[in-house]
């Protein structure tokens, strides 16, 4: 894929100027069908259980996604772009800061 196309370009722009949760469901919605939608959910949640180290077979059970979508998940979160992994990082240090702030 090759990400200096403009439009890609300007959607990664375009998600850069999401400033509030509001904002960003409103976006997305109007983006993305609520299948995808849900499918985006399914795979991040997956991303996330993975980073936990939780197994393949729970993922599936509790996303109803297929081994070879939760395989194809786990390549990308150990995979050298590290857009997962970025993106974990930051929720649980801002989930960590707002625990101690709390």
């Amino acid at each position: 894929m090759d990400w200096n196309k403009p439009k890609y370009k300007q959607l990664v722009r375009a998600l850069l100027t999401l400033k509030t949760p509001d904002e960003a469901r409103r976006f997305l919605r109007d983006l993305l069908t609520p299948d995808e939608i849900e499918e985006f959910s399914k795979r991040f949640q997956t991303a996330e259980m993975l980073a936990k180290k939780v197994p393949y077979s729970t993922i599936e059970k509790i996303t109803g996604l297929s081994s070879t979508t939760v395989a194809r998940v786990s390549k990308w979160l150990n995979g050298k772009e590290g857009g997962y992994r970025s993106v974990i990082a930051k929720l649980h240090h801002h989930s960590t800061a707002l625990a101690r702030e709390g």
